[in-house]
């Protein structure tokens, strides 16, 4: 794509398609972002908020396929199946079993490693061009567990992670370490695993302001507006929403619907809806940064003066409505493992839809149109990579030259 291109349209106005737009703003293209309801009104607002690059890794992984089938149609699983699983998802998800061996695995963690290491410089890069937002840097983020026998499954999958290339400090620490370090930890903890140089935020707020900015910076914001098509036409390429308009170039970047406006593009990949539920409440004490329960598959992220408890991976349709029980698994679940937490007084209760792609890795960069791009797919690290996919992908529109940190993602493949 020549340099000048200048009217580009993004279809999504979550972490991915803003910061897009916003990187796009510093090419000094004029961006115009569509979202069918609102900013942030997805799955980047009610998540965990975890920048991590040293934890993004493949969501099909061996352990997955040990929960089996029994495991995924209880209600209560961390990973749930409905049993009603249409052919579509069925068809995901055997793609997703395939990818979960401990080759594909390794050969897909090393294919994240380039733009993990890019995650957190974005963000600062964001926070330094004006986006009125803050990281906070987590100096003990845990991960805890009730025995060190349940712990080794962590510390070996950190040993893969080191071993893909991707850099991430740690420490084991015993329970009564871990509850030296954050006292908010019952006394189940007997094991834990404390990692450096991770940060978090408050995703809504910080998406919030990074549409703030955009929009200070000359750019549009078309909320409540659902995209229903696009036609790349000699004249420039037309987006339908509402009425017409035409653009250089097109960012589709509208999460689980995104194969809905890029198949036409030739983008065949399969994006499923992977559910998370979220809830806060307040506690005694509100832990100083980030806990992990992760044979419980709980997030908990400390909010201002509450705690986000975020977990669950459910496979169903995105527009289906909240279910109780998934938030009451992930209460059970949570209970006996932080102190000072009164989980019955929950406020803020929401379901959002990670989309997900079969492989695991996300897709970001141009379609078979050469002004039609795509980026999604990005699991549970939308938040952590969207700023770098949106810094990538930005310089790939205007300059035509794909960034080697996007080759494994085409949305061809």
């Amino acid at each position: 794509m020549a340099s000048d291109t200048r009217r580009v349209a993004v279809v999504g106005a979550g972490m991915v398609g803003l910061s897009t737009a916003w990187f796009l703003q510093e090419h000094g293209a004029d961006v115009t972002v569509f979202d069918r309801d609102d900013v942030a009104s997805g799955a980047s607002w009610g998540n965990a908020g975890w920048l991590t690059p040293g934890l993004a890794t493949p969501l099909p992984e061996p352990a997955v396929l040990s929960y089996g089938i029994r495991a995924v149609l209880s209600p209560s699983s961390p990973v749930y199946v409905p049993p009603s699983a249409s052919p579509r998802l069925l068809r995901f998800l055997a793609g997703f079993a395939l990818n979960s061996t401990e080759a594909k695995w390794r050969r897909a963690m090393e294919s994240l490693v380039p733009i993990n290491g890019r995650a957190l410089p974005s963000f600062d890069a964001l926070i330094e061009g004006g986006v009125k937002a803050e990281t906070n840097e987590a100096g003990s983020f845990l991960a805890a567990y009730r025995t060190a026998e349940e712990r080794t499954v962590l510390l070996e999958e950190i040993e893969h992670i080191r071993a893909a290339g991707q850099k991430l400090e740690y420490e084991a620490l015993s329970g009564d370490g871990a509850r030296a370090v954050e006292p908010a930890l019952s006394d189940e903890i007997g094991a834990a695993v404390v990692l450096r140089g991770q940060r978090f935020i408050n995703p809504g707020r910080f998406v919030h302001a990074l549409a703030d900015s955009v929009l200070d910076r000359g750019g549009k914001i078309r909320t409540g507006e659902a995209v229903t098509g696009i036609r790349d036409e000699p004249g420039g390429v037309s987006v339908r929403a509402g009425d017409d308009a035409s653009f250089d170039t097109v960012l589709i970047a509208s999460g689980v619907w995104l194969g809905d406006l890029a198949r036409r593009f030739g983008v065949r990949a399969l994006v499923q809806a992977g559910r998370g539920y979220s809830f806060s409440v307040p506690m005694d004490r509100v832990p100083d940064a980030p806990v992990y329960l992760p044979s419980q598959r709980v997030a908990c992220t400390p909010l201002g003066d509450r705690l986000r408890v975020a977990g669950m991976m459910e496979f169903r349709r995105p527009d289906a409505p909240l279910d109780p029980r998934r938030v009451r698994a992930i209460v059970e679940a949570a209970r006996p493992l932080l102190r000072g937490a009164d989980l019955d007084a929950r406020q803020d209760e929401w379901v959002g839809s990670r989309p997900c792609t079969r492989d695991g890795l996300p897709l970001i960069g141009a379609t078979r149109s050469p002004r039609v791009f795509a980026a999604g797919g990005h699991g549970m690290w939308g938040i952590t990579l969207g700023p770098a996919t949106g810094r990538l992908l930005a310089d790939q529109i205007i300059t035509g030259d794909r960034p080697p940190e996007l080759a494994p993602f085409s949305p061809l493949r």
